[in-house]
């Protein structure tokens, strides 16, 4: 990924998947980073960032996207995640 924006080492909580950017006029797929980390003086937040890789885009330049969670918002967003995924292999065993 040229010109990367997140620092991404072994340490990277997911570093490569299927992403895609919608916009006006634009939708673009490329491989993405995502990374959730805390500050790690006197942590006050989750963060989840997402950077899609920019040598796959035509749209866009090279950016990340960083969204900033209270302790609360992060659970809410795993439960989401947990409930989802329940979804998607259930609906795939179903098709055995």
């Amino acid at each position: 990924m040229a010109d990367r924006i997140m620092t991404v080492n072994a340490y990277t909580t997911l570093d490569l998947v299927d992403a895609a950017a919608e916009g006006h006029g634009f939708e673009e797929e490329a491989f993405a980073t995502v990374n959730v980390t805390t500050p790690r003086t006197d942590p006050d937040h989750v963060e989840v960032a997402v950077e899609l890789d920019n040598t796959d885009l035509d749209s866009l330049p090279a950016h990340a996207d960083r969204l900033r969670l209270t302790p609360e918002q992060a659970r809410e967003l795993a439960a989401a995640l947990e409930s989802e995924a329940e979804s998607v292999e259930d609906a795939r065993d179903g098709d055995d």
